[in-house]
């Protein structure tokens, strides 16, 4: 790990205990390496996943809320699995996702919040994903209009993308989690 991004002074005991109260235990990692090492698009991070678990362990908040490897992280629990110490590397990364935007931090890689937008509005609405909706979203979001047509027509041509939503029961049910009433949400 580059020496450089671990700060002096003592980290943010406010963030340490927030990963505290969410269950995330960073302490607990002696760097072994098999969450850097099985990350499937680790190549693609400014940190290894190894090192984000580090800086969150020494309170570094505003080295790892500036990263782009928070917003590159798929999520896809792949370090999860292979920790041996079961350290919610995931949900640190959801964590350090959600307080940069809370401190209004620009993302790194500002297009992923705009698809993680696009996704949660159209499961919002229609109780799953529309694709088709949720790409329209995601592209009067991103200004990006035309990139990827070529591959989003070939992917309807072959029935892959729906013109229509499909309908699920209990989409009553999806909503209200939404609003934050849903019965497991009541505390």
């Amino acid at each position: 790990m580059n020496s450089e991004l671990i700060p002096t002074e003592a980290g943010s005991q406010k963030f340490l205990n927030k990963l505290e109260a969410m269950g995330i235990d960073v302490h607990a990692c002696f760097q072994c390496g098999r969450c850097s090492s099985g990350c499937p698009i680790g190549d693609f991070f400014d940190l290894q996943v190894m090192e984000v678990v580090r800086l969150a362990s020494y309170g570094a908040e505003d080295v790892l809320l500036q990263s782009k490897t928070i917003w590159l992280c798929a999520a896809c629990e792949t370090c999860a699995t292979r920790c041996p110490n079961e350290i919610e590397i995931a949900g640190l990364m959801d964590v350090l996702r959600s307080l940069a935007l809370k401190k209004g931090i620009t993302p790194a890689e500002p297009r992923v919040p705009m698809l993680h937008r696009s996704f949660l509005d159209s499961v919002k609405h229609w109780g799953r994903t529309y694709e088709i909706g949720m790409l329209a979203g995601y592209k009067l979001r991103s200004g990006d209009l035309m990139g990827d047509l070529k591959l989003g027509l070939q992917m309807f041509t072959k029935g892959k993308l729906k013109l229509v939503p499909q309908g699920i029961k209990g989409k009553a049910e999806v909503r209200q989690i939404f609003s934050g009433k849903g019965k497991e949400y009541d505390r």
